[in-house]
């Protein structure tokens, strides 16, 4: 297969994002594409989350905190993890509650 760049077109929170990859790139990307917008939806009907990157924000955090649990082994405990989830997320919530609402 080639490894020429060719374009991706994604829909995420029904917005249309083109990214360039190759063909062997294409299925990954696609596949992505699919779970975050799963995720950034689960975010949006949750209701308390409200503009693209706000919601775009908390599930990068949520994915993140998912890998880092799994490259952990989950030799972290349960409340650990949770203790570490909330303050990631109270770090979020207070960043962008001290800038502007920027619109994607």
């Amino acid at each position: 297969m080639s490894n020429e760049a060719q374009s991706a077109s994604v829909t995420i929170l029904d917005k249309e994002f083109q990214f360039a990859c190759t063909a062997e790139e294409k299925p990954a990307l696609l596949e992505s594409a699919r779970f975050l917008d799963k995720k950034m939806k689960e975010i949006r009907k949750n209701g308390r989350t409200i503009g693209m990157e706000r919601i775009a924000v908390m599930a990068a955090m949520n994915i993140t905190y998912e890998l880092l649990e799994h490259q952990d082994g989950g030799n972290l405990s349960e409340d650990s993890l949770a203790a570490r989830l909330k303050e990631m997320r109270e770090s979020v919530e207070k960043v962008l509650g001290a800038n502007p609402q920027l619109t994607l």
